[in-house]
């Protein structure tokens, strides 16, 4: 039934779209019998917009993947490098966020662990909304800024790196068994802002499948008991994901990527001095406004690395046909 439900939204996307296109065509026809340029102009900013749209479906129909409409964690992790790292990590937080708020999605922080001068070490926000997995699944990696540092009273360039990993919320009929003998728990009390109760009391959970090395843990409740479950659900989230890795034939290099975040393992750069560009180092997709990226508007590199990811997938499949 749901997925009945997003192929018919789907079909009803693209066939709005070429009412809005044969409707703007229309009004052009009679703007230039008119003479009427600002409407002529208006009516092909127009169809810019629509051509746009019309490749994000492009790429939505790609979106076949076994997760890729359910919602989706996303975990950002700072690099080395103490406050710098940290300060690059919330900021990449906050582009996602962003990004999520954009599309109409809906963010919740699960779980945020304060830097100690400025920034955070580590965060986990769940994002809830159609394709969410699917778009944001090709941001796993480690990012990398370059800029003149504003902690450095000498105001030398500085280069810093945080980790992306994204794994999807997995459904109530998907049943993921965890043996207790194999979990590390651990309770703490919440960071940062939440009140005399979350910060006085344990209410942080945290669990480590010793198996894996997977950490889960959630900070997002009151209720020690609520941040258990909700640390439990992450975590199936999280053991699903590495098998869908696994059964995709996805290499491991990611979970090799998130142990050293730093040079290597890179997927994408950022760079606000000496010049401004941002460019993805898998697809070479390249943007010269970093504030607009750093914004939120990452749909252009998100669906290029979703064409590349499922055209290799199409050509590998092709030559095991072979």
């Amino acid at each position: 039934m749901r997925e009945r439900g997003r192929l018919a939204g789907q079909v009803e996307g693209v066939q709005k779209l070429e009412r809005d296109v044969a409707d703007t065509l229309e009004l052009i026809e009679l703007a230039e019998a008119e003479g009427d340029e600002p409407t002529i102009k208006a009516a092909l900013a127009d169809l810019e917009g629509y051509a746009a749209e019309a490749k994000r479906h492009e790429i939505e129909s790609l979106l076949s993947g076994e997760a890729d409409p359910n919602d989706a964690y996303l975990e950002v992790n700072a690099g080395a490098g103490g406050t710098e790292a940290q300060d690059w990590a919330q900021m990449l937080l906050r582009m996602y966020m962003r990004w999520a708020e954009r599309r109409g999605y809906k963010v919740t922080l699960t779980e945020q662990s304060e830097g100690e001068q400025a920034g955070i070490k580590s965060a986990t926000i769940q994002v809830s909304g159609p394709n969410a997995f699917g778009w944001l699944k090709t941001e796993t990696g480690v990012h990398r800024l370059v800029r003149i540092s504003p902690f450095d009273a000498a105001a030398r360039r500085q280069t810093s790196f945080a980790s992306v990993y994204v794994y999807p919320v997995i459904d109530d009929k998907i049943e993921i068994e965890v043996n207790p003998a194999d979990l590390k728990t651990d309770t703490f009390r919440a960071s940062g802002a939440g009140g005399q109760h979350v910060n006085k009391t344990e209410s942080g959970v945290r669990f480590t499948h010793i198996p894996t090395g997977i950490v889960a843990a959630s900070t997002q409740d009151r209720s020690q008991h609520r941040n258990r479950a909700i640390a439990m659900e992450m975590l199936k989230a999280r053991l699903y994901e590495l098998e869908l890795r696994k059964r995709e034939a996805i290499s491991d290099a990611v979970e090799a990527g998130k142990t050293d975040i730093g040079w290597g393992h890179q997927i994408r750069s950022y760079v606000l001095q000496p010049y401004q560009m941002v460019k993805d180092l898998r697809t070479s997709v390249e943007k010269g406004n970093p504030d607009a990226v750093l914004d939120g508007d990452l749909d252009e590199f998100m669906a290029a690395a979703l064409a590349q990811r499922v055209g290799a997938t199409r050509s590998e499949a092709s030559a095991a046909a072979r």
